[in-house]
């Protein structure tokens, strides 16, 4: 049986497993009867299940046969956590910067100094009070981005603006057109409102645009979905030339665009955003997740004045408000300039940490931006991807495969590690680790 041949038989009883088409439990064929099945040999038939074992998929079972297991790790459209305390996790970004637990006593003495506490156990506006969204205004017309009070809402963070986002301005079945490899977020937001997303092939700029002309010329798209500035997970950062190219393709053809800014505050001197360039059709999504705390749950969007009604009643149906408390201390942080120091520090971070990548990982082939918490990693055409998360994952680190970020027939064998979540020593004994179990792999 020709190599060729013998990967896409894994690769497909691999995707069934995935997809559910294969539930836990199942009883495969014998070895036999797939080799008969297939027109293998049986000594293929036996490499192929021995690859589903080591990918985690299936288990033997002597006596009775090889079994569909549920698969570690998951990569069922999210992003993984670590499974157990001494797991290390580089499947996940939350990164923290060693004084923001004192910044968070300092703000919760503050605000029970207030004076109006009372004021914050009440139901607030469904996109935030007004000199709160003027204060996020503030911020986001600093990043370029033309944003007024009344074109600013206040969302529980960037997943939940992206959810009411697929909501209030789409229907069921509109199609969306997104990266082929995108943010697994964005895929849970579309699967829940039963959208339709159109992978684009992305270069190393951006999406291909002509391949974005083409998918309008043919279909009825209603959107398109996009991280301009530091795309989550590849690191590009689409040039301005690009953006005007992309946003002329949106008006000719009607599109929302929907960009996602989660991380552009890593990037220096960025070009504009493409709210900027079309504010009559864009949705710009952001959070202080990243740039402050994963926990400090609260996002922004600045939206086109006619959607946001929709949006606020969006906000309304879901969480009726983001949490007063939390909204306080966010923008108490915005205007005293203490979310600007900490973007600073965590670009410096995650900038020490990519030198990191470089120095540990050394000539593996990856993908990423010099200022950014992730990097890809291609693996070469005979590594399993699967195969080398479970063995990290025997390894108590925990890693995504592309699974989680594909949105196309074809997932590609690659790792992403998110860089941001460990300490520097964690992070340098981890890096070793993936390094090693990709060359045992690699033959």
């Amino acid at each position: 049986m020709r190599q060729a041949r013998y990967k896409q038989l894994v690769d497909r009883l691999a995707d069934d497993i995935r997809a559910g088409r294969l539930r836990p439990g199942t009883r495969l064929p014998t070895h036999r009867d797939l080799a008969a099945r297939e027109g293998l040999a049986l000594v293929t038939a036996t490499r192929v299940y021995a690859e589903l074992r080591e990918m985690g998929l299936v288990s033997g079972e002597t006596g009775r046969g090889t079994f569909v297991k549920e698969a570690l790790p998951r990569g069922q459209g999210v992003d993984l956590l670590a499974w157990s305390a001494d797991t290390v996790d580089l499947s996940f970004n939350y990164p923290a910067l060693p004084d923001q637990t004192e910044l968070l006593r300092t703000a919760l003495r503050q605000l029970a100094a207030a004076g109006d506490l009372e004021a914050l156990l009440r139901y607030q506006p469904h996109g935030g009070r007004e000199h709160e969204r003027e204060v996020v205004a503030r911020h986001l017309a600093s990043r370029g981005v033309p944003a007024a009070a009344d074109t600013v809402l206040l969302t529980s963070g960037a997943q939940h603006g992206l959810t009411i986002t697929a909501m209030a301005a789409l229907e069921p079945g509109d199609v969306v057109a997104v990266d082929a490899l995108t943010y697994p977020g964005f895929k849970l937001a579309a699967e829940a409102n039963r959208l339709e997303l159109a992978p684009l092939p992305a270069g190393a700029q951006g999406p291909d645009l002509d391949a974005l002309q083409q998918l309008c010329s043919q279909r009825r798209v209603r959107a398109v979905y996009t991280m301009p500035t530091l795309h989550n997970p590849l690191g590009w950062v689409m040039s301005a030339t690009r953006r005007r190219q992309f946003v002329s393709i949106a008006r000719q053809h009607g599109l929302l665009i929907i960009e996602d800014a989660a991380y552009a505050f890593l990037v220096d001197d960025a070009p504009p955003p493409l709210a900027s360039l079309a504010p009559e059709s864009t949705v710009y999504v952001s959070s202080l997740s990243k740039s402050v705390a994963t926990g400090l749950r609260v996002g922004f969007l600045c939206a086109p004045r006619e959607l946001v009604p929709r949006l606020e009643r969006t906000i309304r149906a879901t969480t009726w408000n983001t949490p007063a408390i939390l909204t306080t201390m966010a923008c108490g942080w915005i205007e005293d300039g203490t979310v600007a120091r900490l973007e600073a520090a965590k670009r410096h971070d995650a900038a020490a940490r990519q030198r990191l990548v470089t120095e540990v990982l050394g000539g593996i082939k990856r993908i990423s931006h010099p200022a950014s918490y992730f990097v890809w990693l291609p693996l070469a055409e005979e590594v399993r991807a699967d195969t080398v998360a479970m063995a990290l994952m025997r390894e108590r680190i925990s890693v995504s495969t592309a699974h989680p970020f594909s949105t196309s027939g074809t997932v590609p064998h690659a790792i992403r590690l998110a860089l941001g979540s460990v300490s520097m020593d964690a992070l340098r004994h981890s890096l070793r680790t993936v390094a090693q179990v990709i060359a045992d792999h690699t033959y």
